[in-house]
């Protein structure tokens, strides 16, 4: 697949666009009746100016990576919430624990039932490996709901993903049939308005966890409280959660799955990607860094540009095999000619 490069210009893992999702309505938030309309955005496009030049006449080149250095990541920012509701009316309202741990909307779950079905008819679904997802309740609901297996029904024999009516959703339960692994991954949590809400994010999570998604593993990454100030009015920084973003980054590039689905929250998405694309035209940096709509999806891969060991190519084969002749003919070229 040829793809655009994205450069990160201080890191060694690079992104590169694939394609991407995004719901489309007229729908106001005060409308629930009317279906969304959802719209596969075509392939962006296949070429990226391997360095920046003030002269954007000058020639794009392809640029190549070795496959298994390269991850499929795919972006999610989670569907409407109660929250985003009341902050179009009174942005205070983000800073309220009321909203902090905020539950889908009943459009918010039509724009998941929506991207749920694209996942499936692109068969993107039975590619993803693993869900990782923010440990808060709308996240996690928009991450079941879009890659979980569908309705749950007695005599199924799995577990349930999602118990009914989780979170107030007034939703049947979702299966674990045929789903990937899920893990609920504290560096992609939301960029927090108050810092005390660190607290709030672990509480709600282990209640999460225990009442209603049962398989939902919870991975600690941060490890003690020194990493962020306590005082409740100080908001979290932006270079602060870009900083995080990062770090989630290469946490990611651990992992032994080779295309992931993760499911996070605007600002979060919105500081971490603005550190790339700062070699590209400005006009695809954009289109990478711009804020994501609800229940967005974009595709992205993730390159090791660095020296560092990688996964083993599968799919590489050394030749050779039987042993034979085989001087290619440029060499023999420089050769007759010196």
């Amino acid at each position: 697949m040829s793809l655009p490069l994205f450069y990160n210009n201080t890191a060694t893992l690079s992104i590169l666009p694939d394609s991407s999702f995004v719901p489309f309505t007229s729908i106001s938030t005060k409308t629930k009746t009317q279906p969304l309309t959802c719209v596969r955005h075509s392939r962006l496009p296949v070429l990226c100016l391997s360095s920046f030049s003030d002269n954007m006449d000058s020639p794009a080149g392809p640029t190549l990576y070795p496959s298994h250095r390269c991850k499929t990541v795919h972006l999610v920012r989670h569907a409407q919430g109660i929250h985003n509701v009341a902050g179009e009316k009174n942005h205070d309202a983000y800073l309220s624990y009321d909203y902090f741990d905020a539950h889908l909307t009943p459009l918010g779950w039509q724009q998941v039932d929506n991207l749920h079905k694209h996942v499936q008819e692109t068969g993107l679904s039975k590619r993803v490996e693993l869900v990782i997802t923010s440990p808060l309740l709308r996240t996690i609901q928009t991450a079941v709901g879009v890659f979980g297996g569908g309705g749950y029904a007695d005599g199924i024999d799995a577990p349930p993903l999602m118990v009914a009516n989780a979170g107030n959703s007034e939703r049947p339960a979702i299966s674990s049939l045929n789903c990937p692994p899920f893990i609920a991954v504290e560096l992609c949590r939301e960029h927090l308005n108050r810092l005390e809400f660190i607290r709030v994010i672990r509480e709600a999570a282990l209640v999460n966890i225990n009442l209603f998604f049962l398989l939902l593993i919870f991975h600690w990454q941060i490890e003690s409280n020194d990493d962020i100030l306590w005082e409740p009015e100080i908001r979290e920084t932006n270079e602060a959660v870009a900083k995080r973003g990062m770090e989630f980054l290469n946490w990611l590039w651990t992992r032994k799955e080779k295309e992931i689905a993760v499911v996070t929250h605007s600002g979060f998405l919105y500081h971490t990607l603005s550190a790339f694309g700062n070699d590209c035209h400005p006009s695809i940096k954009n289109e990478i860094c711009k804020h994501f709509a609800n229940c967005e999806l974009r595709s992205m891969v993730i390159v090791d540009r660095s020296t560092a060991s990688s996964d083993p190519a599968t799919t590489n084969y050394p030749g050779k095999i039987p042993n034979g002749l085989d001087l290619p003919s440029d060499v023999a070229a420089e050769k007759h000619l010196n």
